[in-house]
């Protein structure tokens, strides 16, 4: 099989996994996305300029940055502690396990109030506040990396239809 055919596979896939890592919690979407279009530039059809890659590669940092503390900052603004913080992730991640694609969000909900009310005993309230300021943050970060992946994936096909279907 031809190189820049395998090369621009590999991209693809890559590209698909980002796309769906960009949702899931798993996977590093951004990166991923950013390494399809790495694939892609190797090709001998596709050369994606030096400042655009830097400029991408920047975004993917910023966004891998980002992604840690927006849903911090959302838990934080609407009273949340790291209990929620920690209750959030782990429900995520069991959300994810139990029920993969709709798991995520209850999970995360639920994960940050029983965190929460671990530190606040019997505050409802205050628990529930913290976890919908969690569930805003995620779905915040998770909206940006969506954002961002589909961006790149854009950029991604349309070379690749200007150069492959040529």
């Amino acid at each position: 099989m031809d190189t820049d055919l395998l090369l621009a596979l590999l991209g693809s896939v890559l590209m698909l996994l980002g796309v769906i890592g960009s949702l899931a919690p798993l996977l590093p979407g951004a990166p991923l996305c950013y390494a399809g279009l790495l694939a892609l530039h190797f090709t001998t059809r596709v050369e994606f300029s030096t400042p655009f890659l830097l400029i991408w590669l920047g975004v993917v940092l910023g966004v891998g940055v980002v992604d840690y503390l927006i849903p911090i900052w959302g838990a934080k603004r609407f009273g949340g502690t790291s209990n929620g913080l920690w209750g959030a992730t782990l429900g995520m991640l069991i959300g994810f396990l139990v029920l993969p694609g709709i798991g995520i969000l209850p999970g995360t909900v639920l994960g940050a109030f029983i965190g929460e009310m671990t530190r606040h005993e019997a505050n409802v309230a205050l628990a529930a506040r913290a976890a919908l300021g969690s569930l805003v943050g995620f779905i915040f970060s998770t909206a940006l990396k969506l954002l961002v992946c589909l961006a790149m994936a854009f950029y991604f096909v349309k070379e690749m239809i200007a150069s492959f279907a040529a």
